[in-house]
C-alpha cells in the first residue's frame, strides 16, 4: 500500500513535466524610425486552450479550423500586447498569419506592423499579459532590433511590463540576459532535468552493494564526475549548432534525448552503465546540448555580442544545473538510509522511465499521448 501511495505522489509530482518546457511564445519586433515591424509565434495548443480553435472537437487542429479562428486570434493577441514610445501608444494591426513548427510543436504565426506617434523614439514600453489570467508559468520571450543592435527580454505575469532602450546595450546588459535566458531553460527542461537526477541519484549509494553507503566526500566527488561530464558534453554540442556548424532534425534530437532519460532511468533499477554513469553523461549530454541551442536559436544570437552572448546562456545553464544539484546532494545525503529513498531508487526510477518512454513515443510517432 506504501509503494502504491508513493507511486501516486511521484507521478502527481511527474504528471506537470509532460512536454519538453511549459508555455512560451516567441515576439520579435523591429524598429526603424516610426515604424514597428514585428512576428509573434504562439503555441496552437495554447490558443486552443484559450479560445478555442477545434471547431468539430476532434481533438486535431485543421488550417480551415485555425483559418475560421484567425480574426479571433489576432483579436485575442493584440488585447495583450501593448507597445508605445515616449509620446504615446503605437497601435499594432495583424497583417499576415501563418503556421510553423517547433522543437515542441505547431505554433501560430502572427507579422504585425505598427506606427509610433512623434519622432522616432529612443525607447519602447512594451506590456505582455498574454495567457497571464490562465498559465502562471507562460512566458513571452522578446528578440528586439533597432538600427542593427538586438537586445532581449523575458515577460511573466510577474514582469508583464518593460521599457527597453533602442540605443546600443553594453555587452555586459546582453550578457545578463542570456545568462537568465539559459538559467530558465535549464529549470524548465523536464527531460534534462529527469536524465541529471537520474544518473545522480546512485551517488550516495555504492554500484554494487547499494545498501551500503559511501562517504559524503566519495558522493560529491561522484557526483562531480558526471556533472562535469554532462557540461562538457552539452557545452560543445550548444556551441556548434548555435553557430549552425551541425544541425540535426528537431524530431531526432527530442527523441533521442527521451531515450536517455529512458535508459539512465533504468539503470537504477538494471546496470546497464556498469559504474560508468560519467561515460553515458557525456555521451547522452552531446544530445541534449543540441536540445539546448534549440531555444537559443529561437532567441537569436547578436552579431555584434555573439561570442559573449553564447558564453552567457551557456553559462545560465550551468548556475541552474548547479543549483539543482546543490539542492539534490544534500537532501539525498540524508535520505541514503530511509525506505522513501530506496523507493525512490525502484519505484521513482520506474515511473521516469514509463514517463520517459510516452515521450519518446510522442516524438517519434509525432502524436500527443500525455503532453499538452
Amino acid at each position: 500500500m506504501k509503494r502504491f501511495l508513493l507511486c501516486l505522489a511521484l507521478f502527481a509530482w511527474l504528471s506537470p513535466a509532460q512536454a519538453h518546457k511549459p508555455s512560451d511564445s516567441y515576439l520579435s519586433i523591429d524598429v526603424r524610425g516610426q515604424q514597428i515591424a514585428g512576428q509573434w509565434d504562439i503555441a496552437l495548443r495554447d490558443l486552443d486552450f484559450a479560445i478555442g480553435l477545434d471547431g468539430n472537437g476532434d481533438g486535431e487542429l485543421t488550417w480551415d479550423e485555425i483559418r475560421a479562428r484567425h480574426a479571433a486570434i489576432a483579436a485575442y493577441a493584440l488585447q495583450r500586447l501593448q507597445v508605445a514610445s515616449g509620446a504615446g501608444p503605437c497601435p499594432l494591426q495583424v497583417t499576415q498569419q501563418l503556421i510553423d513548427d517547433h522543437t515542441d510543436g505547431a505554433y501560430n504565426v502572427l507579422r504585425f506592423h505598427g506606427l509610433c506617434p512623434g519622432a522616432a523614439p529612443s525607447s519602447l514600453s512594451i506590456g505582455y499579459t498574454l495567457f497571464a489570467d490562465l498559465d502562471p508559468q507562460h512566458k513571452g520571450l522578446l528578440k528586439l532590433s533597432s538600427d542593427g543592435h538586438m537586445q532581449t527580454a523575458i515577460f511573466d505575469p510577474d514582469s508583464p511590463r518593460q521599457t527597453l532602450s533602442l540605443t546600443a546595450p553594453s555587452r555586459l546588459a546582453q550578457f545578463g540576459a542570456y545568462v537568465k535566458h539559459g538559467i530558465w531553460h535549464i529549470w524548465i527542461g523536464y527531460d534534462h532535468i529527469l536524465f541529471l537526477l537520474s544518473l545522480l541519484l546512485p551517488a550516495v549509494l555504492l554500484p554494487a552493494a547499494r545498501e551500503r553507503q559511501q562517504g559524503l566526500k566519495a558522493a560529491f566527488f561522484d557526483v562531480l564526475k558526471v556533472v562535469t561530464a554532462f557540461t562538457l558534453a552539452h557545452s560543445i554540442t550548444l556551441t556548434l549548432a548555435s553557430l549552425s556548424v551541425i544541425s540535426l532534425p528537431s524530431r531526432w534530437v527530442e527523441s533521442a534525448i527521451a531515450a536517455s532519460v529512458v535508459l539512465a532511468a533504468l539503470n537504477n533499477l538494471f546496470p546497464l552503465f556498469r559504474g560508468r554513469r560519467p561515460v553515458a553523461a557525456f555521451v547522452f549530454g552531446l544530445i541534449h546540448g543540441f536540445g539546448f541551442a534549440s531555444v537559443l536559436l529561437d532567441l537569436g544570437l547578436p552579431q555584434s555580442s555573439l561570442v559573449a552572448s553564447l558564453f552567457g546562456f551557456n553559462v545560465g545553464v550551468e548556475i541552474g544545473q548547479l543549483a539543482i544539484v546543490a539542492v539534490f546532494l544534500p537532501l539525498a545525503w540524508l535520505l541514503r538510509k530511509t525506505w522513501f529513498y530506496r523507493q525512490l531508487m525502484t519505484v521513482g526510477s520506474l515511473l521516469i522511465a514509463i514517463i520517459a518512454a510516452i515521450w519518446l513515443l510522442e516524438r517519434v510517432a509525432d502524436i500527443k499521448l500525455i503532453s499538452g
